[in-house]
């Protein structure tokens, strides 16, 4: 499919100059121009400027090689249809979250966030040391798809949400946008729930389409506005402990990059996966303490009552997700292993510190 038949298919108007193809326009001369479309809008600058980074680090290592042009979602394709535009070819390469495609494979998952799994850092460990890119490169295969991680929020809050949750109970009929598993979570808690790209969300809430909402956290969900219609803002981010995204492109694509240009995509991605946390780390913490100062919303944290009840809907849709599909299966049993050792670790010696220096206070 060629961009603009896929344009054409998506209803998407764009300028006759962007549609024709890019790629290897100047191949013989050893210079690239990459097409990538992304999942997000241009106001929220950390997540979309994932995308420019993988761009701008990809440039640089190649000394100016590989030019990308980025797109935000909607001025080429909408932001849910990102993973099919990469993989059919329309464009080159993509930025977006794997776990919108549960559609595809619902092994995609564990490649965004596992409710009640792994958080950023041990997820970058799966990745980096452990399986997870190789299970990544197997379930991506079956696309034609290629991805490295590009991009994670760290732990994210619990959402927002119009009236308070103060127990199981409370959830049964609320409308929310949450996607991936953790909505399938809310959906055994009589949750109806609904998967909304990032630009769609607030008038959603506003008019009263949804009654709660996540997203990321202080910083991004105050650009998105969020703590002006709705009044309670929730901890932790059980559904997304440590959310990845990813820098994907076309297989083919990928395969025909000579080595040194593949191995700079690969860098490119890490140091932008490495610079969003570290942007949204610092973003949040100085944004907390505005939502704060301002004192028109209300902090809360889920209870225990109803974490425990989620986390059994969860362990619940692990046997349900395996027994239906064989991959999401044999992930499945190398991220619970590698979890396992990797959280007992943690438990003596990260969550020890942590818990002496900030859970006292």
């Amino acid at each position: 499919m060629k961009r603009r038949d896929f344009l054409k298919k998506a209803g998407v108007a764009a300028a006759g100059a962007s549609l024709s193809p890019l790629m290897f326009a100047n191949a013989q001369k050893g210079k690239y121009s990459l097409g990538m479309v992304t999942s997000w809008p241009t106001g929220l600058d950390t997540i979309y400027g994932g995308a420019l980074n993988v761009a701008k680090y990809l440039n640089e290592l190649t000394d100016g090689d590989v030019e990308v042009e980025v797109f935000p979602a909607g001025a080429q394709v909408g932001g849910l249809e990102v993973y099919e535009a990469v993989s059919s070819g329309a464009f080159e390469m993509g930025h977006t979250a794997p776990y919108y495609y549960l559609g595809k494979n619902s092994a995609h998952a564990f490649f965004t966030a596992i409710p009640f799994g792994l958080n950023a850092q041990q997820q970058n460990a799966w990745f980096y040391t452990g399986n997870g890119q190789a299970l990544w490169d197997e379930t991506n295969a079956l696309d034609n798809l290629k991805a490295f991680p590009a991009g994670n929020t760290g732990v994210q809050m619990g959402g927002w949400f119009r009236k308070e949750i103060n127990t199981i109970d409370d959830l049964a009929g609320l409308k929310m946008r949450i996607p991936g598993l953790g909505g399938k979570v809310m959906n055994k808690a009589g949750v109806n729930t609904q998967t909304l790209p990032g630009g769609e969300i607030y008038l959603a809430l506003e008019r009263g389409t949804i009654d709660a909402t996540e997203w990321v956290g202080p910083y991004d969900d105050t650009i998105m506005g969020f703590h002006k219609v709705a009044k309670y803002y929730y901890a932790p981010g059980w559904h997304e402990p440590g959310p990845t995204l990813g820098a994907y492109m076309n297989l083919d694509v990928y395969n025909d990059l000579p080595a040194d240009i593949q191995a700079a995509y690969e860098g490119a991605s890490r140091m932008a996966n490495l610079q969003m946390l570290a942007d949204y780390d610092a973003k949040n913490a100085e944004a907390l303490k505005t939502i704060k100062a301002a004192g028109k919303v209300e902090f809360r944290t889920f209870s225990k009552e109803i974490l425990d009840t989620l986390r059994g809907f969860m362990d619940a849709l692990h046997i349900e997700e395996s027994t239906a599909n064989p991959l999401y299966a044999k992930v499945l049993t190398d991220w619970t292993a590698f979890k396992k050792d990797i959280q007992a670790f943690h438990k003596i010696n990260e969550y020890a510190y942590l818990d002496y220096v900030i859970g006292g206070k």
